[in-house]
């Protein structure tokens, strides 16, 4: 009975130890979800900071990555770099447009398509997905022939109509193969971009169809829309309500099915670090601009006053950081070279006036040159036409002051040489103890031999009269011509 009592309590004790030492994964939280936000243009600075936050994401541990998406488009590469990124996580990435009121236009219905998960809060639009052309305005399509009013009429048509209706035709041949290059280039950018969304459709398990409509023909939808006709997954109030029906989904992200948890799973939002801002505001066209300005102007100014070191540190700094801004922007040559060319004629002007003929070509290549930088039409990559115009009336200005002081000095009287040495009033310091009518003075600050025609005296008040060599022919100041006689 003993043993038997004993045996009982000892397994009570294992029993009581058990659901004491139950697994610690049971009660653990749910792994963590990571948020990052675009708000604005899509460029090199979103780019990074996207492929490094999903990459942070894996190192944390995190079982799915939130986007939320507000953007009205961006440049294709950094859009491409940012869906190689999507493609290549292990984790499953939920790109969502939000708050109501946000987009995802252009770039971000790539992105759109591209996520593991497609949400988007009501009130927010997607679609306009055609892309600009690089190089110039997007190309028109050709413009058709005009058809001969004899295929539109019954009747037979007369032969002056005949001969009309021929001439409209060849002008319509004409002008459809002027614009055939740009057509081209147009169809060949279209067709790749439809290509690229309608397979990233189908790896999604999306409306195709409307993807290449969105390219093709610039058609937007509503989230309400976009919902019914399966291009996004989810309609979501705010970010709660997405992860709540996320719950329990399973996605294959990289080859691997992940089942979430995301009920109370731990929200991390992270947020751009300084070196996202920081690549954001040099990466800005605008920036840009003038940051390379900056520089150029800081290095002349260190050239022309060689020494003082501030111009020089200052000036390639910005220069440094201008050429690496315009490396990751999409940027036409020529308007950097045109640029360049006016700084270097404004700076030319200051250095060897030309009554402004320089100053002026300057300012005209630099804003053309601003004009033709940024060779994209892209939301958020324009370069403002307020901005350039302040840049060239500022330069203006600066020619305008630079002018003014070289004529103010070539009216101002000479202060120097030979012309400020004579009449000058002067005292005989010493007198030649071999030669009375010699001496010696001192005058601007230099110990000059003085001669006469008359003998001098120590401390006689003699007036210059001019100059043979180094030495000064004088007189008494009272036997003086005035100067200029």
């Amino acid at each position: 009975m003993k043993f038997s009592a004993t045996l009982a309590s000892a397994r009570r004790v294992c029993l009581a130890l058990t659901l004491l030492l139950v697994p610690t994964w049971l009660n653990a939280a749910p792994a963590l979800v990571v948020e990052l936000r675009v708000d604005g243009a899509i460029g090199p600075a979103s780019a990074d900071y996207l492929v490094r936050g999903l990459a942070r994401a894996v190192d944390e541990g995190a079982q799915l990555v939130v986007i939320s998406i507000d953007t009205p488009g961006g440049l294709d590469t950094s859009m491409r770099d940012i869906i190689k990124a999507i493609l290549a996580s292990p984790i499953p990435v939920a790109s969502y447009v939000a708050p109501s009121g946000a987009r995802a236009a252009s770039a971000g219905t790539y992105i759109l398509y591209a996520s593991h998960i497609a949400a988007m809060a009501p009130g927010t639009n997607l679609g306009a997905a055609t892309p600009v052309q690089i190089g110039g305005m997007p190309g028109s399509p050709s413009p058709k022939p005009e058809q001969p009013e004899a295929s539109k009429e019954s009747e037979p048509a007369t032969q002056p109509d005949k001969q009309e209706q021929a001439d409209k035709a060849e002008k319509a041949k004409k002008a459809e193969k002027a614009s055939a290059p740009t057509d081209t280039l147009s169809k060949k950018q279209i067709n790749d971009a439809s290509a690229y969304i309608r397979g990233l459709a189908q790896m999604r398990g999306r409306n195709a169809e409307w993807a290449e409509q969105a390219v093709r023909e610039a058609v937007s939808l509503s989230a309400a829309e976009a919902l019914q006709l399966k291009v996004i997954d989810y309609l979501a109030n705010d970010l709660a309500h997405l992860l709540e029906q996320l719950h329990g989904k399973r996605f294959t992200a990289a080859g691997v099915e992940v089942t979430l948890d995301t009920e109370g799973a731990v929200l991390v939002s992270h947020e751009p670090d300084w070196r996202t801002q920081l690549l954001a505001v040099i990466t800005n066209p605008s920036v840009a601009l003038l940051l390379m300005m900056f520089g150029v102007y800081g290095l002349f100014f260190e050239f022309s006053n060689p020494g003082t070191g501030v111009g020089g540190v200052l000036g390639g700094i910005c220069l440094i950081l201008a050429l690496y801004s315009l490396q990751l922007l999409p940027v036409n040559y020529a308007g950097v070279a045109l640029i360049l060319l006016g700084i270097a004629f404004i700076a030319a002007e200051a250095f060897m006036p030309s009554f402004g003929v320089l100053g002026i070509g300057g300012i005209v290549a630099f804003c053309f040159g601003a004009l033709i930088l940024i060779d994209t039409d892209v939301p958020g990559f324009g370069i403002p036409l307020a901005l350039i115009l302040t840049l060239g009336l500022t330069s203006g200005l600066v020619i305008f002051v630079i002018l003014s002081m070289a004529l103010r000095a070539r009216r101002r009287a000479l202060v120097g040489g030979d012309t400020e040495l004579l009449g000058s009033l002067v005292r005989i310091d010493a007198v030649a103890p071999d030669n009375l009518r010699g001496g010696w003075v001192q005058l601007q600050g230099e110990k000059w031999q003085v001669v006469s025609q008359v003998p001098l005296q120590a401390g006689q008040q003699v007036r210059v009269l001019g100059r043979k060599g180094l030495m000064l022919e004088v007189a008494a100041a009272e036997e003086a011509p005035p100067k200029g006689e």
